[in-house]
């Protein structure tokens, strides 16, 4: 990842998921969507950061191939959400915007908090969300962007030099 310094730069966060959104960080600032329905609403929302007006650069949540809790046609679901991880890496790319990848566990320990032993998720993606409120307690952090704002202010972090 490219180092930057703070001044004019954007800092991107990506959580994958149907339930996911994004998340930029700009000049101090916070901003996040909950993850836009239409291939056409994704592309609007990367395009808008143009890379002449500062540094960019982005973290993408890594994902696997298993969906814990999956009912119903897994295969399909396991599709869409290949088909949608793909959509917002080649989104980042025509934008051109740097990005790298980074597991769920990596940006949940730099930031300091990983799930409990036997800690249910539904406990744990509140956990998370109030992380998110404390460090932007400006914005209305809901459970479709805690994540993104998380891995945006990881990115933050480690373009900085502070990771």
């Amino acid at each position: 990842m490219p180092r930057l310094s703070p001044k004019n730069a954007t800092y991107m966060g990506i959580d994958t998921g149907k339930n996911g959104g994004l998340a930029a960080i700009v000049d101090g600032s916070p901003e996040a969507v909950h993850m836009p329905v239409t291939e056409r609403d994704v592309w609007d929302w990367f395009d808008r950061w143009n890379p002449e007006h500062g540094p960019l650069v982005a973290v993408i949540e890594k994902v696997g191939g298993y969906i814990p809790g999956s009912k119903g046609n897994i295969g399909s679901a396991m599709f869409t959400f290949g088909l949608n991880y793909g959509l917002l890496r080649m989104a980042l790319t025509a934008a051109d915007i740097p990005w790298e990848e980074v597991t769920p566990q990596r940006w949940q320990k730099a930031i300091g908090i990983s799930k409990r032993k036997g800690e249910e998720k539904r406990a744990y993606k509140q956990r998370l969300r109030a992380k998110a409120q404390q460090l932007f307690p400006k914005m209305n952090v809901t459970l479709a962007t805690a994540d993104a704002l998380l891995i945006a202010s990881y990115c933050q972090r480690k373009a900085r030099g502070l990771l």
